[in-house]
């Protein structure tokens, strides 16, 4: 589509258009509509909760503490919320999303059911046009994506997926009517964070389950706990410090996070502290000490531990043994957390198929057809991830100066400045973006982070007349650099994960991730701005050139 397309029938026009109806679109919404702004948002769900609208599955939970997992912008929201659990499930999310976006009065600036097809920009009118799946139009000088870097589900790449005859699911787009499995012969796909809160939850219920491990994970035990009226009461009184720790920590939330060496104490004491740990649950293990993503030697030797473990719950010997990770780092892959897989193990109509020994060569109309045999099945759940990162930008058109798409951009992997912008694509941003900490770090802090950075900028260019911002080419090689350079010294590039976006055929390969940490970030963003937006580039309303802005 082209600039002169997107202007022939008549567009509505706002002030900012907002794409995402997860944390970092709410935000956003709440964030200009106080300012003053026109704006209109959209969501491709029928509601909001972006992941949690669409993540339905059996055992779905969060994996950070829900007091770090909820916004701090709103202290009213802070303290007339409750929540039951340390660990909040599905159901509890969303009734939370419900209440703030209740309490806020968000969805009448939303349009749901909606999706966008294209993105524009527009030169000469310094204006975004963007297109919907209803054939509307409408334009704004800015526009926000707020569309997450878990949004677009993956089919798994096996052939004769499309065949099978009986009940297809993916854990990704979930039915949101109750799915009964009491009777059936199960299978899963999938044995990341998903498919291990599917397979818990659901192989006491099945007839039979039968879980397809293609590449074993890490878990450790979450440890949830009912929080009582009394711990809430503490929370509400000291809310404003968790969330200053929380905002100057490398995760983004209150996990503690040790600066201490693998090597610096004696076996000894590494052992009681991993065992320490392992009682503590959640990712406890992780903070314990400082350097296990850079010591591969530190590293391997706290796999083993959990290695130890998996051997001490699982009865069969050799399902324990192929339940054990190995040929990748501990924490590569995305740590996960539960409350009884490996136990599920035990119980007699659960059995492990596993890939490596026994792979998969097709999906039949009755089943799975392993080397070994086909295993019939009433039902497949695929737990088999997404088009992380850069998958929801990349899913549409998004066309920039000269008509330049993401998806050029991208070929080579994602690109762009503090994960918030692009160069070649002015007045467009992004929260949570694929060169931030993005999936590192909790998410709901990066979006309060950016939707703020993003509300300075637009109000930086409104107090001094400009029209248009973008990066400049250089700030944008400088920051790839530097999230390249950190990356190198990260043991996540041993593994082939989402991280890296290994789970997608063709498409280009690396951590592209800031590892940095969040308070670090936080404070290059911050230095970006008090350094006069000088990796930046404005044009002013009334100039078709241009021209740097006055600090």
């Amino acid at each position: 589509m082209s600039n002169k397309d997107s202007t022939q029938t008549a567009a509505k026009r706002l002030d900012v258009i907002i794409v995402g109806g997860g944390f970092g679109g709410m935000y956003a919404t709440y964030k200009f509509r106080e300012m003053g702004m026109k704006i209109q948002s959209f969501e491709a769900g029928g509601d909001l909760g972006g992941v949690w609208y669409w993540n339905r599955y059996p055992g779905a939970r969060v994996d950070l503490p829900s007091i770090d997992y909820s916004y701090s912008f709103s202290p009213e929201v802070e303290q007339e919320w409750t929540w039951s659990e340390q660990f909040a499930a599905q159901p509890e999310l969303l009734r939370y999303i419900d209440f703030v976006a209740t309490r806020l009065d968000l969805r009448k600036h939303y349009q749901f059911k909606t999706r966008i097809t294209s993105a524009v920009w527009d030169e000469a009118r310094k204006l975004w046009t963007v297109e919907t799946d209803r054939g509307e139009r409408f334009e704004a000088p800015f526009c926000i994506m707020a569309t997450g870097p878990l949004s677009v589900p993956k089919v798994p790449d096996i052939p004769g997926v499309e065949k099978f005859k009986g009940r297809l699911l993916h854990a990704g787009r979930w039915p949101h009517e109750p799915v009964s499995f009491e009777g059936l012969r199960v299978g899963v796909i999938g044995t990341g964070s998903t498919g291990i809160q599917i397979v818990q939850d659901v192989g006491p219920q099945a007839g039979e389950l039968f879980v397809f491990q293609r590449t074993p994970s890490f878990t450790m035990p979450m440890r949830n706990v009912p929080l009582t009226p009394e711990y809430i009461s503490e929370v509400r009184r000291n809310y404003a410090g968790i969330r200053e720790a929380a905002r100057n920590s490398t995760v983004g939330g209150t996990r503690p996070q040790s600066t201490r060496a693998f090597f610096s104490v004696t076996p000894e004491q590494r052992q009681s502290l991993l065992e320490d740990a392992w009682k503590q649950g959640g990712l406890a293990m992780l903070g314990t000490f400082g350097d296990l993503m850079v010591n591969e030697e530190a590293n391997e030797q706290v796999a083993e531990f959990v290695r130890g473990k998996i051997a001490e719950v699982v009865e069969d010997p050799k399902t324990a043994e192929a339940l054990k990770p190995k040929g990748y780092p501990i924490f590569a892959r995305r740590p996960c957390l539960d409350s009884s897989y490996y136990e599920t193990y035990n119980l007699p109509n659960v059995h492990l198929v596993d890939c490596i020994t026994d792979p998969i060569l097709e999906v039949t109309e009755r089943g799975v057809r392993n080397a070994s045999g086909e295993i019939e099945l009433d039902m497949l759940i695929l737990a088999t991830g997404y088009d992380a990162l850069t998958g929801a930008l990349i899913a549409f058109d998004v066309v920039g100066k000269g008509g330049r798409t993401v998806n050029q951009k991208w070929v080579h992997g994602g690109r762009s400045t503090l994960g918030i912008m692009m160069e070649g694509f002015p007045n467009l941003f992004m929260t949570t973006g694929p060169n931030g900490p993005s999936a590192l770090a909790n998410i709901i802090r990066i979006s309060e982070h950016d939707v703020d950075w993003i509300a300075a900028a637009i109000t930086h260019m409104q107090k001094n007349g400009l029209a248009t911002m973008e990066p400049t080419t250089q700030a944008e090689d400088n920051w790839m650099g530097v999230v390249h350079g950190l990356a190198q010294r990260s043991l996540i590039n041993k593994a082939k994960t989402w991280w890296v976006g290994a789970n997608v055929p063709g498409k280009s390969q690396g951590l592209t991730m800031f590892i940095g940490g969040f308070a670090k970030y936080r404070e290059l963003c911050a230095a970006a701005v008090s350094d006069g937006y000088s990796g930046f580039t404005f044009g002013r309303a009334e100039e078709k050139t241009k021209e740097r802005a006055e600090a």
